[in-house]
């Protein structure tokens, strides 16, 4: 039995346009150019398969769509590998490169898997398409089989760059070329990707912020240095040295040109000090100043990088530093004190509570960014009223402002105080609709806000009463990886409550868990298991994984899988052999009392336990058989 025609097309489009995406991401600079530029290449090379396949009328078996469904994903996986490379920090990257490395190269494992699955010698295809695959495939298990290297020589100029209390500027100057960090303009823009990346992370930044932004100062003072070396050759050698230090470019409001207070981001990513912005916003101006653009949003993002930045400067050159304006209480990136203006916080909630769609989009994306940075910031939005005025914008037809409102609970949830103040402004019904029809993004946030409030005992019953659990197994076979796995956390969490076993098992969960449990490169093996150990203690639960034919897989975990995996895979068989001969001899029959002895032997307590138990089992069912 094959795919239909239509869901076969559909396929091979997508794998047409995940190609063309991938091709639009060419031109990566920094130390990961090579390997950025070696995969978008070899990906590319897969075009023509895909084409031919989508134009001609080929028709594939299950286990050949099965091969490419998981290609798919595995270039998905490379796609957000290689965006993130491309928009972000070079010097997080170059700070983490053994982390990226293994991105790559488990990317490149990844793709190649999935080719390996693809028996493309027996498609229908061109000869010339055959050829230029199986030289591909050959490229990618090459590639699979090396490691990166580093030059050694950045490897010293990093090392001496962040260890050394004053290093050789020479050795600044070498990384800001090999990094290609050597105008203003290249820092700047290096200043809002680092920015960016840690306004996107839950946890605060602490020393590895710091050991970046002091990377970066010496690149800005090495790059403002050379700047004022160039004066000195018009002949004002002597004028310079008594003068004031140079304000580098970048941290100056490029309306006002002075030193910035209070940097903010505008929708463009234009940095300027708040106060000028403002101004500029206040007299009904909707335009970017430097760039023109319309700004798509009215919000202005605290630049927590480039505030810390310039105070680094400033004490460095013996300057004081800039003091805030309004009262506004900002602390250091890394602590964990509240950067709320009270007065700015209450005119988010004046936009939320009576702007138009644009002013609430925007202030809703405000607070989602002000929630995630710290503890203190939670309490502080939560107690001037916000969450009853975002939980009315989960019903908001604009697409933006519902993601933006759905996260901004998500970040507040941290908080154990705000769960109770969320479902008791009714949020848990409007979260469930955001759930079935939001966007992907806000799905994917509203199934990780759910499962934050089911930490509580009682919102497990209301969740799953909501009609919650229907919508995260659609999730966890629709959403993206990430996705995948806040709904199927969400789901572990709601079916600790016996009434969502029931929920779960009648809609449907047992099948998608399963696919998920028999795709070892698909990544969801840990969170499917755990919830099927936990499904299997419900008698319908056990009954529907029974009738998936799981006993060979979960031998096959019990034998190779990770501790917590082999605890949870001989829980689940237990539950299924206790009291059933016929499974205990499918489960003696793929190997199942090798796979046991060496758990009984070598496994967690509960999976020795276990294992023991279903030992005997086997025993008693040997002895039955050789009995006279």
């Amino acid at each position: 039995m094959g795919i239909t025609n239509d869901s076969e097309g559909k396929l091979m489009s997508r794998l047409v346009d995940s190609v063309k995406e991938i091709s639009g991401l060419y031109g990566c600079k920094g130390v990961f150019k090579k390997a950025h530029g070696d995969l978008v290449r070899r990906i590319k090379l897969l075009s023509p398969l895909f084409e031919e396949l989508r134009d001609g009328d080929v028709k594939l078996k299950d286990e050949e769509a099965r091969g490419f469904e998981i290609l798919r994903i595995a270039l998905d996986s490379g796609k957000e590998l290689l965006r993130s490379i491309n928009g972000g920090s070079r010097l997080y990257q170059v700070s983490y490169r053994d982390s990226f490395a293994d991105k790559f190269h488990q990317s490149t494992a990844e793709i190649e898997a999935a080719l390996s699955r693809i028996p493309y010698d027996k498609l229908e295809l061109t000869e010339e398409v055959r050829e230029q695959v199986q030289l591909l495939h050959s490229q990618f298990k090459r590639a699979k089989g090396r490691q990166g290297e580093f030059d050694p020589q950045l490897e010293r100029d990093l090392a001496m760059a962040q260890d050394v209390e004053e290093p050789d500027p020479k050795v600044i100057k070498r990384l800001s070329q090999e990094l290609q960090l050597s105008t203003i303009d290249d820092l700047k823009k290096e200043s809002h990707a680092i920015h960016e990346y840690f306004l996107s992370r839950d946890e605060e930044p602490g020393e590895c912020f710091k050991k970046i932004s002091l990377l970066l100062k010496r690149l800005v003072d090495c790059v403002t240095m050379e700047s004022s070396e160039a004066d000195t050759s018009s002949g004002n050698s002597i004028m310079l040295r008594h003068r004031s230090p140079v304000i580098p470019d970048d941290f100056r409001c490029p309306i006002s040109l002075e030193l910035m207070k209070d940097p903010v981001i505008v929708s463009t990513g234009q940095t300027y000090e708040r106060s000028s912005i403002q101004k500029w916003l206040d007299a009904g101006h909707k335009t970017c100043p430097k760039t023109q653009q319309t700004l798509l949003h009215t919000g202005l993002t605290p630049n927590y990088v480039l505030k810390s930045l310039i105070a680094l400067w400033c004490e460095s050159n013996g300057i004081e530093l800039p003091k805030n304006q309004g009262g506004c209480r900002t602390t250091k990136p890394g602590s964990s004190s509240s950067d709320c203006d009270q007065a700015f916080v209450s005119a988010l909630l004046t936009k939320l509570a009576d702007g138009d769609t644009e002013q609430q989009r925007a202030a809703a994306g405000e607070l989602r960014l002000l929630a995630k940075r710290n503890a203190d910031n939670r309490v502080c939005i939560a107690e001037a009223g916000a969450v009853p005025l975002l939980v009315e914008l989960l019903s908001s037809p604009d697409p933006r402002t519902q993601e933006h409102a759905v996260t901004a609970l998500l970040n507040l949830s941290i908080n154990e105080g705000n769960k109770g103040a969320i479902v008791n402004a009714g949020a848990i019904p409007d979260i469930v609709e955001v759930l079935k029809n939001g966007s992907m993004e806000a799905r994917e946030n509203a199934a990780a806000t759910l499962f934050s409030l089911s930490v509580i005992d009682d919102n497990k019953v209301a969740i799953g009463a909501a009609g919650a659990i229907q919508s995260l197994i659609s999730l966890l076979e629709e959403g993206t990886r990430r996705g995948k796995k806040d709904a199927a956390t969400a789901l572990f969490n709601l079916c600790i409550y016996q009434g969502n076993k029931a929920r779960a098992v009648k809609g449907g969960i047992v099948e998608p868990l399963m696919r998920l449990l028999k795709d070892a490169g698909g990544g969801m093996v840990d969170e499917a298991l755990a919830i099927l150990a936990i499904l299997s203690t419900h008698q319908e639960g056990k009954n529907m994984i029974a009738q998936a034919e799981p006993i060979p897989v979960l031998v096959e975990i019990v034998r190779t899988g990770s501790p917590r995996n082999r605890e949870n895979g001989v829980a689940v068989l237990w539950y299924l052999c206790v009291g059933n001969v016929e499974r205990l001899k499918i489960a003696r029959g793929v190997g199942a009392d090798a796979a046991l002895k060496e758990l009984s032997e070598n496994g967690t307590d509960r999976a020795k336990r276990k294992a023991a138990s279903l030992l005997e089992l086997l025993q008693q069912i040997e002895d039955v058989t050789t009995d006279p």
